[in-house]
């Protein structure tokens, strides 16, 4: 009999249908609520998208998985309730909940405990928190979407069983290391990212929207054209390399996209057609890394008259000196062309902040231009080295990219592009602390604007680089960078923007955003152990945005 290996993850979800993502051990027929699906193979692995149709909007509909006709899903004696679908409601409020970057490790002392009490702890889980609070929710008050913007494995960090089944298969002593190395490694780590109980039962029953991040593959990763080129003359490089490609493809990127697109898709109906489909996402992959304007990462999803944008800002970058951009030509105009006004809220996902610290933002753009060789030859090495060793690889160190998007929110906020949203509202992750910006534009705009991030989920920043990310917000600072900007030839900025409250905040948290017709709110709120040591969540901040 078929085994469940991972999920069900409940991923996009439409207005009478839904997707349901797994992976099993062995060639089988997938059925969800009376709707079925083979599975296709990727080398050992096997994996299914059953899209479900018939749903009635606004009713909870819970859902077994079966295989080959055996119910494998619920576990027995989970603790967990039984997992549902609802589609929304014609006119319903939206309840969003969003974060990023999460390590998997037990939730239990020493990991639990903070970085300062062990060096081995990482703090309380926020997601797996947020588990434990929804399943007492009836499902008309559970989340309609979960955002996961980025680093929902690390790469180079493997929890415990992947740690194990690398030692188990080759040497560590050398070259890649102790690191995910190959798509069978990766395979292993999402499992562990995803199996524990309680995550498992949040993403089998709140619809989940992913992007990715430079920990997908490994730290640094596309930071920039030097930091690609001395890892392609390493020779584990290409296994990493596709690995990591074809298994976002796999977990993360194919439940993103809505039935209607994925019909359309050649890759899609490659893999599903191919008696093993290794060899197509195998070249896929080698051919998006050494070709990255072949693929198309971002993608939305409307909530109601909610407009959600994922866009890609890692994937898809363009690294050449002096034409350095977020994404290439192609997917900026699709980007252009669905960040539009006509909708009560935009929303703008994208894993690494567009607006950081002020001081953090300077000198982004101002060691762009000293790799750029504005300074001489001289300046350019040494600002290649500080930008490796400091991650400055956010949307101000590809300032033309910046500009232009900033450019499009201006435009959508003013009204040039429909009727103009209440709320244009970025949302990040990556920098490992959370806060909420209020932006506002020279020539001012319709919309109100902010930068909403929510990181990390569990993996809370050392004390040193904490202090660096606090220090960009401090006025003092602001000035310098930008003098050091300007000479360097980099242009004023149109807009200003700047704290909702006095700092921001370093632990393991997540954020959930109400919308209901034009108005907003968001809320933060960090993951805490409760008197019985429990895991639980404790509000942080609040704000209406509009």
């Amino acid at each position: 009999m078929p085994e469940l290996i991972l999920g069900p993850l409940l991923r996009h979800v439409g207005a009478a249908d839904a997707t349901v993502w797994v992976e099993t051990d062995a060639a089988c027929e997938v059925e969800v609520l009376g709707c079925k699906s083979r599975t296709f193979r990727v080398g050992d692995h096997h994996y299914a998208l059953v899209h479900v149709t018939g749903l009635e909007p606004g009713d909870a509909h819970e859902y077994e998985v079966r295989l080959d006709g055996e119910r494998v899903w619920p576990q027995t004696g989970s603790g967990f309730p039984p997992s549902v679908m609802r589609p929304m409601a014609d006119g319903e409020a939206v309840k969003l909940v969003f974060g990023s970057c999460r390590i998997s490790a037990p939730h239990e002392p020493p990991y639990t405990l903070s970085n300062e009490e062990d060096e081995r702890g990482l703090g309380v889980d926020a997601l797996y928190a947020m588990a434990m609070r929804l399943r007492d929710k009836p499902p008309e008050e559970l989340p309609h979407a979960l955002v996961l913007l980025g680093d929902q494995i690390y790469a180079h960090k493997p929890p415990f069983d992947t740690l194990d089944f690398i030692r188990e298969r080759r040497a560590t002593d050398g070259p890649p290391g102790e690191v995910v190395a190959d798509f069978e490694e990766y395979t292993r780590i999402y499992r562990d990212a995803w199996g524990d109980p309680a995550i498992r039962w949040l993403l089998s029953t709140i619809p989940s929207a992913m992007i990715f991040d430079d920990h997908e593959v490994g730290d640094d990763w596309n930071i920039s054209a030097s930091w690609v080129e001395e890892m392609r003359c390493q020779p584990y490089w290409n296994d990493q390399i596709v690995g990591g490609y074809a298994s976002y493809w796999i977990y993360q990127h194919l439940g993103n996209l809505p039935p209607e697109e994925l019909e359309k898709d050649d890759l899609y109906t490659q893999v599903k057609n191919a008696e093993d489909a290794w060899p197509v996402l195998q070249d896929f992959a080698y051919r998006t890394h050494r070709e990255p304007d072949g693929a198309r990462w971002s993608y939305h999803r409307d909530l109601g008259n909610t407009r959600l944008l994922m866009m890609d800002s890692r994937g898809g970058r363009i690294l050449e000196e002096g034409r350095r951009s977020m994404v290439d030509a192609k997917e900026w105009a699709w980007i252009q062309e669905k960040a539009t006004g006509g909708f009560d809220h935009l929303l703008l996902g994208t894993s690494i902040p567009l607006l950081l610290g002020p001081g953090m933002h300077h000198l982004q753009s101002w060691t762009e231009r000293l790799c750029s060789g504005a300074w001489g030859k001289w300046a350019a090495s040494w600002a290649e080295g500080f930008r490796r060793s400091q991650d400055l690889d956010h949307w101000s160190s590809f300032h033309g990219s910046f500009a232009a998007l900033v450019e499009r929110i201006r435009a959508v906020a003013g009204g040039e592009k429909g009727a103009p949203p209440a709320t244009v509202l970025v949302l990040s992750g990556d920098v490992h602390h959370g806060y909420l910006a209020e932006a506002a534009f020279d020539g001012g705009a319709q919309s109100r604007v902010y930068q909403a991030v929510a990181s990390p989920l569990r993996n809370s920043l050392p004390g040193k680089k904490s202090r660096l990310q606090a220090m960009a917000w401090k006025k003092p600072i602001a000035p310098v960078g930008r003098l050091l900007a300007r000479l360097a030839g980099v242009e004023k900025e149109p807009l200003t923007w700047r704290l909702t409250h006095e700092a921001a905040w370093f632990d393991n948290q997540v954020a959930t955003l109400d919308l209901d017709g034009r108005q907003a709110a968001i809320t933060f709120e960090k993951a805490v152990l409760d008197d019985s040591k429990e895991p639980d969540l404790e509000k942080l901040y609040s704000h209406r945005l509009a």
